[in-house]
């Protein structure tokens, strides 16, 4: 069975930093695409990053020259560094992944729990 799993929310300061972890576990294959998203009370569920396989990556525009994401594959873990903290970037974070389960030729999309970050200005 497939699995993700995040740690590394928390409560931070404004302009404080925060590191966020998610590991997939097991997937017969290490993840094609991995992404942080996050949702604030009250808000629609919305992509923060994502990278692929090979690296490629994107942000959202809210985020861009203050988060940055990477990827481990060896590990088929996914990072989610977080500098310049502000209040609006509180919210439940959560991590999306696709996977192969063991046995299946199938793919599919998983998600975390999340994990809480709150922002104190």
């Amino acid at each position: 069975q497939v699995q993700v799993v995040e740690s590394g929310g928390g409560l931070v300061q404004a302009g404080g930093s925060l590191r966020l972890s998610c590991g997939v576990s097991g997937s017969s294959s290490v993840s094609n695409y991995m992404s942080w998203y996050r949702q604030a009370p009250g808000n629609q569920r919305e992509l923060v990053a994502r990278i692929t396989k090979i690296g490629v990556t994107n942000y959202a525009d809210s985020v861009k020259g203050r988060f940055t994401i990477s990827r481990d594959n060896a590990k088929n873990t996914v990072y989610l560094q977080m500098n310049s903290l502000k209040s609006e970037d509180t919210a439940i974070y959560y991590c999306n992944a696709d996977g192969r389960p063991r046995g299946s030729t199938t793919w599919y999309d998983y998600w975390g729990q999340g994990t809480q970050v709150t922002v104190s200005s």
